[in-house]
């Protein structure tokens, strides 16, 4: 499987090569080879910064000799006009890397921006906000960093790294006992000890969880604040617990009250407004 790094670097190489193509009309046409500038990164919105060190990476992977002083650095609160970095080198090099990291950093910080927005929703419970695999295609470790930190947690990365049996496997596998005991069974012939994790529509479905164990953690789907306060006591706290389905910062804290470990929330990467900035010559 491949590292970080390198699915990164390939998201970068993809993008570079969808913008720029054979070459840079524009810049190449009007500016000299050797001429050299700087530019500096200007915050335009409130928000939560992000993407700071993937700037990098995208200077870095086009051209090593351009140079980056930060003064922001990812997680920060910020505001209009402050000024996160400055990078400096050959003027074309920053004319054709301005695009990719500011869809980037935009992007990224608008998911960190609104995870915090979630999940200081939730301030002084225990519960914690969660991403989804609701992402960007090409996207998701950007984005799912971006949660991270913006003060959320990350659910499972893919389909790899987590057992998550939801309604249509149930429904597949003839029944909730069955999901369970084959999830076991696939994990031990395969040697892979992953978590698993089960989503329960109803009461009768979760009493079945409870009565056969084998989970580490109870997704309530669609639950009502009422229900999600009544299945918390049931479960009580012998697997971990997440609400899903439909709740929105208007509901979030209701459900947290309820004593929820977990919230999944798809709209903190599949609906979000990117931050506004602006990398300007200096």
């Amino acid at each position: 499987m491949k590292t970080r790094d390198e699915l990164i670097n390939e998201l970068i190489d993809l993008a570079f090569a969808e913008d720029i193509g054979d070459g840079d009309a524009t810049t190449l046409c009007c500016i000299p080879a050797e001429a050299h500038g700087k530019q500096r990164l200007i915050i335009k919105e409130e928000g939560v910064l992000a993407g700071v060190e993937i700037a990098r990476r995208v200077f870095e992977r086009f051209d090593p000799e351009l140079t980056m002083e930060v003064f922001i650095n990812d997680g920060a609160r910020v505001k209009p006009g402050d000024v996160a970095f400055v990078v400096s080198g050959k003027v074309r090099s920053l004319l054709q890397t301005e695009r990719l990291m500011l869809n980037i950093m935009q992007r990224m910080s608008g998911v960190a921006t609104t995870t915090a927005r979630y999940q200081q929703c939730l301030e002084g419970l225990k519960t914690r906000v969660l991403d989804t695999r609701k992402t960007t295609p090409g996207m998701r470790l950007l984005e799912k960093e971006a949660v991270a930190i913006g003060g959320g947690c990350n659910h499972r990365i893919g389909l790899f790294d987590m057992i998550l049996l939801k309604d249509n496997h149930v429904d597949f596998a003839g029944g909730i006992v069955p999901a369970i005991e084959a999830a076991h069974r696939w994990c031990e012939e395969n040697n892979k000890p992953l978590k698993i994790e089960i989503e329960v529509r109803n009461f009768d479905e979760l009493q079945q969880v409870l009565d056969h164990g084998g989970v580490d953690r109870v997704m309530l789907d669609n639950f009502t604040p009422a229900d999600t306060r009544r299945a918390v006591a049931l479960i009580a706290g012998r697997v971990e617990t997440e609400s899903s389905g439909g709740i929105t910062l208007d509901t979030l804290r209701q459900y947290g009250e309820c004593g929820v470990d977990y919230i999944s929330v798809g709209a903190l990467t599949h609906s979000v407004k990117s931050l506004d900035m602006s990398f300007k010559a200096c």
